[in-house]
């Protein structure tokens, strides 16, 4: 299989969750589209690691998923919080953390 379909869709995927990220003020959907900003970045990882014949692309997607899924919880904490305490989830109106 080649790779230039496989890197071009994992820049999609990278420019559509930059967007999101930039556009959207929901905190879940901004947290959604980080996430699809880093499974493109697996995408690219896996593709050049196939390309080249080694597992370092491929190792290098499992800490991307380890450090995703840590994200994933201590994000989803935070939002909550925000939540219970402010009734909302949007990323303006989360005034909260400032010091």
């Amino acid at each position: 299989m080649e790779t230039g379909p496989l890197l071009v869709l994992a820049a999609l995927l990278f420019a559509i969750g930059a967007v999101g990220v930039l556009v959207r003020r929901n905190a879940l959907v901004v947290f959604m589209c980080v996430e699809l900003m880093l499974n493109a970045c697996n995408l690219t990882f896996v593709t050049f690691a196939r390309q080249h014949g080694n597992l370092e692309g491929q190792i290098a997607a499992f800490f991307v998923m380890v450090v995703a899924a840590a994200e994933v919880v201590v994000g989803l904490a935070i939002i909550m919080t925000v939540h219970r305490s402010r009734r909302t989830a949007s990323v303006d109106d989360a005034h909260l953390l400032r010091g």
